[in-house]
């Protein structure tokens, strides 16, 4: 890898000389601007206003434009004599844990590289320095024309440094959380939890930039006069009314993706409430209940009749009674009258 800076880094009395490099790269697909009748490139030229005429690199320097539009020249010389000790220096300012990092600072990533073999023994007390004590260097360096911060952690044997901005220059989020006041009850807590861990577990080296795939296969496609390969349809979303069906849901779906069974969440059928009050009579015995209603109405008829009968008996011989009685008054009452 090629070195972007060279300078030391200022460990106390310790000064390590090494190399910086990017720590990462891109990948990203580059276009060029084109005249779209003809194809020709479209480049921009840089033109001196005064003159009106093309410059090259060689002859452009930098200006700093005062507030009523002045242009103050800066030379490279005028820059190399700023009174700054991190000019060509990593000074180690603190150790502080990583988790006071806010990862909203963290820019661009180096790789510090030892310069030389006299670099490897500070370095390399350095880097097990770090490890031991599970801290990050904070240090300030500078770079590109203006000083900016940095953070100096271990990544295997290496030591890597990520530049920071600086806190004033993160803006605080008001304004972008909802203003609507939202109650989340512990059920979607657990669904949320539920999904997370599904979801969590992803090894990162699997993760590619599908998208970039995908126009590289339509670049491909297009240089061979071919017609490039359709897109699929993008999947119809829905407004989501149902919060909880749709954290079950996705729970469901992330692991059927993953293999694993998927959660079954089911709903207690609801009875359906019936005017029967008496259950229908089992098949094959129709002709059995119907005899046997025929039988049981038969004989409480004839019970029936018989307790008539018995009933008329019983009030003639009580009328018979009541009659003799009465006679045999009538005939006793002269006799007592003419006594």
């Amino acid at each position: 890898m090629r070195s972007i800076w060279n300078g030391a880094i200022s460990f106390g009395l310790v000064s390590i000389p090494i190399k910086l490099v990017n720590a990462t790269e891109s990948h990203s697909i580059s276009f060029r601007q084109i005249h779209l009748e003809d194809g020709g490139r479209i480049r921009y030229r840089k033109v001196c206003e005064l003159e009106e005429k093309e410059v090259s690199g060689a002859e452009i320097g930098k200006g700093y434009e005062d507030s009523d539009g002045t242009i103050i020249p800066i030379t490279d010389e005028d820059l190399s004599h700023l009174p700054l000790p991190t000019a060509k220096t990593i000074e180690i300012v603190a150790f502080v844990p990583a988790d006071r990092i806010d990862p909203l600072q963290m820019d661009a990533a180096y790789y510090l590289a030892a310069g030389g073999a006299p670099a490897a023994k500070p370095y390399t007390l350095l880097r097990e320095a770090l490890k031991r004590s599970n801290k990050v260097a904070i240090a300030k360096f500078a770079l590109r024309g203006r000083e900016r911060l940095g953070m100096l952690r271990v990544v295997e044997d290496a030591i890597a440094m990520h530049g920071l901005l600086w806190p004033d220059e993160v803006r605080a989020p008001q304004g972008v959380a909802p203003d609507t006041k939202v109650t989340v009850n512990d059920k979607e807590l657990d669904l949320a939890d539920a999904l997370m861990d599904t979801l969590g577990e992803i090894d990162l080296e699997d993760l590619h930039d599908e998208y970039r795939e995908a126009l590289e296969e339509v670049v491909a496609a297009k240089a061979a006069g071919e017609t490039p390969p359709a897109a699929p349809e993008p999947a119809k979303g829905g407004k989501v009314l149902d919060l909880m069906a749709a954290l079950e849901k996705s729970v469901r779906e992330a692991k059927e993706s993953r293999g694993e069974e998927p959660a079954e969440v089911r709903q207690l059928p609801q009875r359906k409430t019936s005017s029967r009050t008496t259950p229908k009579p089992a098949q094959g015995r129709k002709s059995t209940s119907k005899t046997t209603t025929k039988k049981t109405a038969s004989s409480s008829s004839s019970s029936s009749a018989k307790k008539s009968t018995a009933t008329k008996k019983t009030a003639s011989k009580k009328t018979a009674s009541a009659t003799a009685k009465k006679t045999t008054a009538k005939k006793t009452t002269p006799r007592k009258r003419s006594a």
